[in-house]
């Protein structure tokens, strides 16, 4: 059993969650990267391989899927004895079509909130055990500026459904931080910036490399860190 500290990224096949696998991996983390797509996850595993990284690991894992959540809990448990880090971040954008609320198809929202909201509660719930038995336990759920309200309605943007599934991940965070805050937990939203990625069909205005850190940095923070906050590379963002 690895005596390192570890992390589970979901989502980390591409984008991303590949490259804060490649990150953490770099800081000596071994790294347990989740994917639904085994053909690949093990091809973004071997590409860090090749890369040099040997502290790299696939797991299957669909969140959306309750027995595929037990099955990785089950699957990493018999690795480590413990799990220091969960990075929420698989995630789905519903399409990148106008998403007015009134008209939004209500099957196509059910399956944004499965994977954004529901999928990040039913793993953490899976893997809180192991996360509680880490002296610095952590917890990212990578979010986005248009889970905040206020961001919202003060700009021009379209993707509400989305916005609705980080709204919704944002308020998970400050629930699951205000139980646990007289731990040694570290549970925090973070909004990477607008990024490209397959998620908005490569349109954004910075590299997976350029907007990562902010993940990486409540990753592996400190025990006198704050804890059920929403940060982005500029400090704190609003609700």
């Amino acid at each position: 059993m690895t005596t390192k500290k570890t992390v589970l990224i979901t989502g980390a096949n591409q984008g991303l969650g590949f490259e804060t696998a490649k990150q953490l991996a770099e800081l000596g983390y071994y790294v347990y990267m989740g994917s639904r797509d085994s053909a690949k996850g093990i091809a973004a595993k071997q590409k860090l391989n090749e890369s040099g990284f040997s502290n790299v690991e696939f797991i299957e894992i669909d969140v959306t899927d309750l027995n595929s959540i037990k099955s990785a809990r089950q699957e990493l448990e018999a690795k480590s004895q413990r799990l220091d880090v969960l990075i929420n971040n698989a995630g789905i954008s519903g399409g990148l079509i106008t998403q007015n609320m009134s008209t939004y198809d209500i099957e196509n929202l059910r399956k944004v909130f499965e994977t954004n909201f529901y999928g990040a509660v039913q793993t953490t719930q899976q893997f809180i055990d192991l996360l509680k038995r880490s002296n610095e336990p952590r917890i990212v759920n990578v979010s986005s500026g248009l889970g905040s309200l206020g961001f919202s309605f003060s700009h021009d943007l379209a993707f509400y459904a989305y916005g609705c599934s980080k709204t919704a991940l944002n308020a998970f965070t400050v629930s699951l931080a205000k139980e646990l805050r007289d731990t040694n937990f570290k549970i925090n939203s973070v909004e990477p910036g607008y990024t490209a990625t397959n998620l908005n069909q490569y349109q954004g205005t910075q590299t997976p490399e350029q907007a990562v850190g902010i993940i990486v940095k409540y990753a592996t923070v400190s025990n006198d860190a704050p804890t059920g906050k929403f940060f982005w590379k500029e400090g704190e963002f609003a609700w």
